[in-house]
C-alpha cells in the first residue's frame, strides 16, 4: 500500500466515475448491441455510485468500506427523505 493512500480521495474518484458513466453517450450501435451497452452502463453506474457513497475506514492496513443499502424513508408527500449523508 502506498504511504500516501487516502481513502477519501479514492471515494471521490468512484463518485467521479459514476458521474462520467451517467453523462456518457451511447455509441452509434443498433439493436441488441445497443441494449447490452445500455445495460452495462447502468451496472457500471450503480457499482461506481455505491462505492462512491461508501464510508471508507483505513485501520491497521485494512480498508473497510461500509455501504448502507437500506431504503431511505419516504416523507408524508411520497418524496424520498434525504439520507444521513445528503
Amino acid at each position: 500500500m502506498a504511504p500516501d493512500f487516502d481513502p477519501a480521495e479514492m471515494m471521490d474518484r468512484f463518485r467521479h466515475r459514476a458521474e462520467a458513466v451517467r453523462r456518457r453517450g451511447l455509441p452509434p450501435v443498433e439493436g441488441p448491441e445497443r441494449q447490452r451497452f445500455r445495460q452495462q452502463a447502468q451496472l457500471d453506474y450503480m457499482d461506481f455510485a455505491m462505492l462512491g457513497d461508501a464510508v471508507a475506514v483505513l485501520e491497521d492496513g485494512i480498508l473497510t468500506l461500509t455501504i448502507d443499502l437500506r431504503p431511505r424513508p419516504e416523507a408524508d408527500d411520497g418524496e424520498k427523505r434525504p439520507g444521513p449523508d445528503d
